[in-house]
């Protein structure tokens, strides 16, 4: 088993810690963008109100309730939705990379549930006029783009931007796992992944110093 990783029983007789279940979400389409690029997945993920990137879930209380059931109640809030998850669409569970006090003593669970097309439109209808955390906790729900254009567009972009936790990792995971992507197709997309960052962290010092010369200037 990799560095953190956990049973789901091994990760429930832990002491101290505590719990947090998040799901992926996905169906398989036949749309394509612009009507010649297949679109092939619709998968969802959502914009946090910290303004990363993550799946829908948060922390649940196994002393209280099953994992599953508390990851249902949590996406009850955020997608206004009642979706059943089970034991069965369990992947992986494992300690939370310690990048910030919150993190600390945390414990990761991540789930994996196929559904209908028709089933994932309307979550995304339901997270935008029912879910009670859509605008607060919740920012909207984005699709993942698993598709890649030229110069860059599509997942390559997507894995560029900033993710909560491990949920880039997680993501990475289920795609593979999944037969979402190839390993070629990923490792292509994680290339240019890392040259628009690189591109994108030089905008931002450009920004930076634009910024305060208009600071020192007024």
């Amino acid at each position: 088993m990799a560095s953190g990783q956990l049973s789901r029983a091994e990760a429930l007789v832990c002491s101290g810690y505590r719990h947090a279940c998040h799901v992926m979400l996905y169906s398989d389409t036949k749309a394509q963008l612009f009507g010649r690029i297949p679109i092939r997945h619709i998968i969802l993920m959502q914009m946090r109100f910290d303004g990363l990137l993550g799946f829908p879930g948060g922390l649940v209380n196994p002393s209280e309730e099953t994992l599953e059931a508390g990851l249902s109640r949590e996406l009850w809030e955020e997608l206004g939705v009642a979706l059943a998850v089970s034991v069965e669409d369990h992947v992986a569970s494992c300690h939370a990379p310690a990048s910030s006090p919150s993190s600390s003593r945390l414990i990761t669970h991540f789930y994996v549930k196929k559904m209908e097309e028709e089933q994932i439109k309307e979550v995304e209808r339901a997270a935008v006029s029912t879910a009670t955390d859509h605008g607060q906790e919740v920012l909207g729900m984005v699709r993942v783009p698993v598709y890649a254009m030229k110069g860059g567009g599509g997942l390559p972009s997507f894995l560029s931007h900033s993710f909560i936790g491990n949920a880039r990792s997680q993501l990475l995971d289920a795609l593979l796992r999944f037969n979402l992507v190839t390993p070629k197709e990923l490792h292509k997309a994680l290339t240019h992944s890392v040259k628009i960052h690189t591109h994108t962290s030089g905008d931002l010092q450009a920004a930076l110093t634009h910024a305060e010369g208009k600071g020192k200037r007024s």
